[in-house]
């Protein structure tokens, strides 16, 4: 039996690993919160075994995209990968000169060979060079996720797998790749398996026979590629809206998006709350997503490695969820499904471009490099494709407890600790201990918004007389009108402030604001608001809230202190009970953290706090 704290020193060694295999998939097995039986996924003494990924599509003599592309994207993600050619191209990094497709028996008999013994969690389709070829990834689509619908319930059943579709029709020279027959057969018999399908803006336009000059084209033209059998599709912005055939001016409210690869996301999927109630990352709203776009002409193969990547990030999600227990400290990698894939192979690919260089007479490739781990390369969830990332206000910020600039002392510094009571009493109680600037209300079992806004407005009071901030769980409007420093949101309770105005209020008021997340869509969606502060959780198991999330573990802490940008501070809350317990999450990247019971059921309060704040240090 491994101890714990040996489990997160090798867990800190793995992450911050530059090597493409230290991935977030060979991570997870050792993020255990507490010693266990290893995984069933983990060989006894060996590494995890990764997650198999199918990709049947085109090769490139050049290397650069195609399956080439692809196996590189597959193993950096920390995913294995087979492959079945359908097409041979002669290609350059100029251009595609020929196309050859090997015989339709040729690969049944690849696909058929590999399934029944190496079954995949996840499949990317790319080009499919001919009518018969892709009605017959159509067929083998169609018999694997029956198959797996037959055997569910059965032991050692899985889910079906997920199906990435890239629908590769022209290459970047213009060379038409696939004829109107083999078009119209990947649309009948493909995309009714496809889980995600992945058109650049000009393959959308070809399949809708129309252009998309604006973000509404785009959300329209994504509706009806919905409409032709896809679950969900995200159409790339690779190519801005200012790239198009005609001639028609750019519009003046997109000349600010230029700067921005902004995809959009649809889906057919309803919200991952049982309840029904949407957050900003669902795909049954459409979601943009944007990151910084690099002026760079070595983009080889980037829709090969985006596709590539998404099914990688699935399948790493199908399999913590088939194979590791919900107990395991993996609630991040549990919780991959199509938008959170989309947000990692975005930030993927971006990295890609950023490190690209060009290897021969045209464009260079995409460079294959890890697990995304940089704030400079994830993707924000954004509200409005047309504003700048700059007219997007930023809620008043906060600045870290433990290392506070020069520059930073005129703004509020966030504490150590972030006590969570459900009661005026609890505020007035801690309000008065020594060490404590912040606390958060989260008031349970209550509707009445009389009797919330009195609760609340007490609760201030006794922080004011105190000189303590009070945070407001959820409840916003009655943070406004009690003139609270700010307000905390979980994801859901987000997308109500934002579809009711709130965050202009708030804004108003210039009210702090702090966001829960999850998974890594919320993440995205939480910076796309650039709020004061993120909190992640729960890190370990909780009995004090029922959570629809699975305990996230040590690994998840140090991912998400990665993907924030460094002077975001980090909360996390969960199970965080004791003083040894706390300096764990501190050392994983938490600046701050949230406690509920480690306060509120402790004999004495204030040597409870002390203790925790002292573990901070």
């Amino acid at each position: 039996m491994i101890s714990t704290a040996i489990l997160v020193i090798q867990l800190v060694l793995i992450m911050s690993s530059t090597s493409p295999s230290s991935s977030f998939s060979s991570a997870v097995a050792a993020a255990a919160t507490a010693p266990a039986a290893a995984p069933a996924n983990t060989p006894c003494n060996g590494p995890p075994t990764p997650p198999i990924v199918y990709t049947i599509a085109g090769s490139d003599s050049g290397g650069g995209a195609g399956i080439q592309a692809d196996l590189h994207a597959i193993h950096a993600m920390g995913c294995h990968g087979c492959s079945a050619i359908t097409c041979l191209t002669a290609q350059s990094s100029t251009g595609v000169t020929g196309v050859h497709a090997p015989p339709v028996d040729f690969l049944r008999e690849q696909l058929d060979v590999l399934v029944g013994d190496m079954p995949p969690r996840a499949v990317k389709i790319g080009m499919l060079g001919t009518e018969e070829l892709a009605v017959e990834v159509g067929r083998f689509l169609r018999e694997i996720k029956s198959r797996a619908a037959a055997d569910a319930g059965s032991e050692g059943a899985r889910a079906p797998p997920f199906v990435v579709l890239d629908p590769v029709m022209i290459s970047t020279s213009g060379h038409k790749l696939i004829d109107d027959d083999a078009k119209a057969a990947m649309i009948e018999h493909v995309f009714s398996q496809a889980d995600v399908l992945t058109p650049n803006k000009f393959e959308a336009e070809a399949l809708l026979g129309r252009e998309l000059n604006s973000p509404e084209d785009v959300e329209a033209g994504a509706k009806e590629l919905l409409g032709m059998g896809v679950k969900s599709v995200l159409i790339k912005g690779g190519h801005s809206l200012a790239e198009s055939k005609s001639s028609t001016p750019l519009r003046s409210d997109l000349n600010a998006t230029v700067g921005y690869a902004q995809d959009y996301f649809l889906s057919t999927e309803p919200p991952l709350d049982a309840d029904g109630e949407e957050r900003i990352c669902d795909g049954c709203r459409g979601v943009w997503l944007r990151s910084d776009r690099y002026d760079s002409q070595n983009t080889h193969g980037t829709g090969c490695t985006l596709s590539s990547a998404i099914a990688s990030a699935l399948a790493i999600g199908h399999q913590q969820r088939d194979l590791v227990s919900a107990t395991s400290g993996t609630g991040a990698a549990r919780a991959v499904y199509a938008i959170d894939a989309c947000c990692l192979a975005k930030a993927y690919v971006t990295a890609g471009i950023g490190k690209g260089v060009q290897l021969g007479k045209g464009p260079g490739p995409v460079v294959h490099t890890k697990f995304p781990s940089s704030h400079l390369h994830f993707p924000s969830i954004i509200l409005d494709p047309k504003k700048k990332t700059s007219e997007t206000p930023a809620f008043l910020p906060m600045v870290k407890a433990q290392a506070p600039s020069a520059e930073s002392r005129d703004k509020a510094i966030l504490g150590k600790i972030l006590p969570i009571v459900d009661s005026a009493e609890w505020v007035e109680r801690l309000a008065k201990v020594k060490g404590i600037t912040d606390i958060q209300l989260r008031i349970k079992n209550e509707h009445d918004p009389e009797r919330i806004l009195a609760t609340v407005k007490q609760s201030q009071k006794a922080c004011n007389a105190a000189g303590v901030r009070l945070w407001i769980n959820d409840f916003w409007e009655a943070a406004v009108e009690a003139g609270c420093f700010g307000v905390h949101l979980g994801q859901e309770d987000l997308t109500r402030c934002v579809d009711n105005g709130g965050l202009a209020k708030l804004h108003e008021r210039n009210m702090a604001l702090g966001i829960s997340t999850h998974s890594y869509a919320e993440l995205s969606a939480a910076i796309g608001v650039r709020p004061s502060y993120i909190s992640l959780g729960p890190v370990f198991g909780t009995s004090s809230k029922n959570v629809a999330f699975d305990p996230q573990g040590l690994a998840t802490v140090y991912k998400w202190r990665e993907l924030l940008c460094p002077d975001m501070p980090l909360v996390a809350i969960g199970g965080i009970n004791d003083k040894e317990t706390a300096a764990k999450v501190k050392g994983a990247g938490a600046d701050c953290i949230a406690v509920i019971g480690a306060v509120t059921k402790a004999d004495d309060v204030d040597a409870a706090c002390q203790m925790l704040i002292d573990a901070m240090e």
